[in-house]
């Protein structure tokens, strides 16, 4: 998922005006029994992609089941009544194409992409996991020895998804969004299956579903396909969460974690309003412009100053994601030169956001940003997955796939005195979380507990 996070940034999910044409290329469909559907028609081959998308991720679990959402996910895979485990693949791969599925902090998706024509057959598969889910208890202990081989490689073997996942946690004190989306390795061995079935019953109903189609297809056609094999399913309650909001900062939060075979990193994340978050849109815009400014490209800022300047830091970056439901994080981090100190490399990316503050940035930086945003998006709206994709995320978050169509005027807005008027609100000491990375030491402390309950289990794939 972080590969996925870092693909659709909101820069690159939004569509530029001149691109409309007189009729909308997005058409939008309820059916009777409250199930949404988002066509938009590509024809430029004869493909189609189909996502069906449900709310539910890591921020809706609750304490002591999470990783229940990516689990079901995985049980998903596990064969319908009719249908038994493995059929589903055979079936995609007969037709040419493929198939698989993803589960984020605020959603879990599916996803088949096949030959247009062949776009039934996605639907069918679809229609019949949500009518006839199987949940078998020995499918269920296999499918977790893989959970727990997917956690044990992404995670506790892996320094920088140690450093991630810690760094989440410290950097939120109330707000779900410090939860796993993989889940903490002791809730996950306390899990199940009544839990994963529980967790489907209350989340999987067909109106609590988003179906995205992109591709060379007519609308209404997807429509009255739909219609054939998810109208006849029923509806049931939609689940009711009360809100969980990050309480306010007060104070900046640090930790510096060791572990065996970690090379030294420092993370640093200011706590920002994301697009659905944020009282004016424009400061989020804004925020992603600085983020490229600061990072994006040879001639930014951080590249420019700290690893060919200063030669302080073997790489650097910034970031920012605006696509959430909740607030996130305007992030830095680094690694510092072979003769450099993780302080020293803090303090000179403390500095570089002292700058912009105090200083601002220059129209020149902000016109390369903008260019880099506009090439950014047409390279990654070329694929009908990541069309689809934009449409799945923003309907996630509560943002609305229209805003799509509100990027090109936003980006034309944003002034260098925004972005110097955002550095100011966001980017502060009480805002802030710093995580530095560091080796153990060989001094006989104790590693991290390995998770996993045993077994010699491949990394988990639905293809």
């Amino acid at each position: 998922m972080r590969r996925l996070t870092a693909l659709i940034a909101v820069l690159g999910l939004l569509l530029p005006a001149t691109q409309l044409h007189a009729e909308p290329k997005t058409r939008e469909f309820t059916l009777d029994n409250g199930m949404r559907l988002v066509v938009r028609v590509d024809n430029r081959a004869p493909v189609a992609v189909s996502q069906l998308w449900f709310p539910v991720g890591s921020i809706h679990e609750p304490p002591g089941t999470t990783g229940v959402s990516h689990v079901l996910e995985h049980m998903m895979f596990k064969g319908t009544e009719q249908r038994p485990t493995g059929d589903f693949s055979r079936i995609i791969s007969r037709e040419g194409g493929r198939l698989n599925a993803f589960t984020g902090r605020e959603f879990t998706a599916y996803f088949e992409q096949l030959r247009a024509d062949r776009l039934e057959v996605a639907f069918e598969l679809e229609a019949d996991r949500l009518a006839n889910i199987r949940f078998d208890e020995d499918e269920f202990r296999r499918e977790m020895e893989v959970v727990f081989e997917e956690r044990r490689l992404r995670v506790d073997d892996n320094p920088m998804g140690v450093a991630s996942e810690r760094f989440n946690a410290l950097a939120w004190a109330s707000s779900p969004a410090r939860q796993p989306i993989i889940g903490w390795q002791e809730d996950l061995e306390q899990l199940t299956l009544d839990d994963v079935r529980d967790w489907f019953e209350q989340w999987y109903g067909v109106n609590n579903a988003l179906l995205v189609v992109v591709g060379d297809v007519d609308p209404e056609a997807v429509r009255d396909l739909a219609e054939t094999h998810f109208g006849p399913l029923e509806s049931r309650p939609v689940p009711e969460l009360k809100q969980r909001p990050e309480i306010h900062p007060i104070g900046e939060r640090r930790s510096t974690i060791r572990v065996p075979q970690a090379r030294p990193f420092v993370m640093m994340g200011y706590q920002t309003p994301s697009l659905a978050t944020v009282e004016d849109p424009l400061d989020a815009h804004a925020l992603n412009l600085l983020s490229s400014i600061l990072s994006g490209g040879a001639s930014s800022r951080l590249q420019d100053r700290l690893v060919r300047g200063q030669e302080i830091a073997a790489t650097a970056a910034a970031g920012y994601s605006s696509i959430s439901s909740l607030d996130t994080q305007f992030l830095l981090q680094g690694r510092p030169a072979s003769d450099e100190d993780l302080d020293a490399l803090e303090q000179a990316l403390r500095a570089e956001v002292q700058a912009v503050i105090d200083h601002g940035v220059t129209r020149e930086e902000l016109e390369r940003a903008r260019v880099q945003a506009r090439a950014d998006y047409v390279y990654r709206l070329d694929s009908l997955f990541y069309q689809a994709m934009e449409i799945g995320l923003l309907e996630s978050a509560g943002i609305g796939w229209e805003a799509i169509d509100e990027f090109e005027e936003a980006l034309e807005q944003v002034t260098p005195e925004r972005i110097q008027q955002v550095a100011e609100r966001y980017l502060r000491d009480e805002r802030l979380t710093v995580l530095h990375l560091l080796p153990a030491e060989d001094n006989g402390a104790p590693r991290l507990p390995m998770s996993g309950a045993g077994g010699d289990v491949a990394p988990h794939s639905h293809d």
